[in-house]
């Protein structure tokens, strides 16, 4: 969430200003070939020609796709098992829990230990998780209560994975192209986030294997997520590694690295920096109401859809069209970053509000799809707007609880929003339950609107 167009100047800057003055006094001396050779020695790599980004990109895109998968599937597995959108809410409300419980630790271990390896380790857990629940549904002794301790358990292994995977990013793409490896991560992201829900609806509706066949996708998913963390440890080491195992404290150093990690504030050192600086404080907290109540909308969708007998590989499609307008606002990043940063994130938080009450006009489930297509033209821009105004300001050996940190701000008051919006959905009819979520959203907004450090917000130059 992204100044990107600033940050792109002063990476062009940086870049000319090493070629031209820069590299004139350091050729001085020397013979314009051997001048010429190590211009070229020191020039990155095509990004398309980087082992280790690209294999670490397709590691990411598996997981998010088995992950967009699960996402629809879990909720239409429990509500056929159980017929009750608060256990459905349950469920997803204990997935998110673990995110966050996982998230601070994850964080630590990842500024700490070979982030590669954590990922292996992490995506390894999921599949065998998601896995004992595909036994579970063929072999007719799945349970609610299995479904939750899986729940938790994915949660923190989610989460711990992304700790590691975003620093790792860094790790193997030089800063010139760090603009450049993020835009084809929105690609990843967005695809996936494309490509789940309807190929979800799609597998769910097999009816061979006991509707287990989008659950098998996931933990195939999560294996080829592994072995792509695996492939990366294969490979030549990247342009700047060197970072990631600086931050691994050797045997006779133990002392001195325990004084360094008191000193950077140990697991608490990400929070301790967000909460210090009122823009990024005020800027999460806005983030946080909006996810905690705004959790809950793909579910009160599902159940809307299913009570006027949409077809659930239908139901996958509209969720899609969220994702479709996060692909379509990429060209948007640039032009929007001419807006305050702070000014953005109000405007886009404002804007969604009305959005959620046009969900509840009964026009049907392209209606709904449209209005889910709408404010997602901003998420990229949104995106590289914590990158910008975070993760580049933070050295690598402290990247990684950065990370923890923002999703742990990010996904606090979900577990909460998740419960509420199944207990809502179970005592009141899905639109009610929709218009009370879309009054806490306008609530929320209008709260965080009178914060005047988000008003006064900069891009950092």
């Amino acid at each position: 969430m992204a100044g990107s167009e600033a940050v792109a100047i002063q990476e062009t800057a940086a870049i000319q200003g090493t070629t031209g003055i820069e590299a004139t006094t350091a050729i001085e001396g020397t013979t314009a070939i051997e001048a010429t050779t190590a211009i070229e020695a020191e020039r990155p790599v095509p990004l398309w020609r980087n082992l280790q980004f690209q294999t670490l990109w397709l590691s990411q895109a598996a997981s998010s796709l088995g992950s967009g998968v699960a996402d629809v599937a879990y909720p239409l597995a429990i509500l056929a098992l159980t017929g009750s959108p608060a256990r459905a809410g349950l469920f997803a409300a204990v997935l998110t829990a673990g995110m966050v419980v996982g998230a601070l630790p994850g964080g630590q271990l990842a500024d700490r230990r070979d982030r590669r390896t954590i990922v292996v380790i992490a995506e390894s857990a999921r599949a065998l998780i998601t896995t004992v629940v595909v036994l579970g549904l063929v072999m007719g002794w799945l349970s609610l209560g299995v479904l939750i301790a899986a729940a938790a358990l994915l949660g923190a292994g989610q989460s711990v994975s992304g700790a590691a995977r975003l620093p790792l990013v860094r790790s193997v793409v030089p800063t010139s192209q760090i603009t450049t490896a993020l835009t084809q991560d929105e690609v990843r992201q967005n695809g996936a986030a494309l490509a789940g829900p309807p190929l979800a609806g799609a597998l769910y509706g097999i009816r061979a294997l006991a509707h287990a066949a989008p659950f098998l996708f996931t933990a195939a998913s999560f294996v080829l997520s592994a072995l792509g963390a695996v492939a990366m440890k294969l490979l030549p080491a990247g342009p700047d590694q060197g970072a990631n195992s600086a931050a691994q404290p050797v045997a006779g150093e133990a002392g001195a690295g325990e004084a360094e990690r008191r000193r950077n504030g140990g697991m608490l050192a990400g929070l301790r920096v967000l909460w210090a600086n009122p823009v990024l404080r005020a800027a999460m907290v806005l983030i946080m109401l909006m996810n905690a109540v705004g959790v809950g909308l793909d579910l009160v969708v599902i159940v809307i859809l299913r009570d006027q007998h949409v077809p659930a590989a239908q139901i996958g499609l509209v969720l899609a069209a969220a994702a479709v307008g996060a692909l379509a606002g990429a060209p948007l990043v640039k032009p929007l970053h001419r807006i305050p940063p702070g000014v953005l994130l109000l405007g886009v938080c404002l804007i969604e509000v009305p959005m959620v009450f046009g969900l509840a006009l009964p026009l049907g489930p392209w209606w709904v799809a449209a209005v889910l297509f709408v404010p997602s033209l901003a998420v990229p821009a949104l995106r590289v707007l914590l990158d910008v105004l975070i993760f580049r300001q933070t050295p690598d050996e402290q990247r990684g609880r950065a990370v923890a940190a923002v999703m742990t701000m990010m996904a606090i008051g979900m577990p909460a929003g998740l419960a509420g919006t199944g207990a809502l959905l179970q005592w009141l009819p899905a639109r009610t339950a929709l218009l009370t979520l879309a009054a806490a959203l306008a609530v929320s907004v209008l709260y965080c609107a009178s914060k005047r450090e988000l008003w006064r917000a900069r891009w950092p130059r």
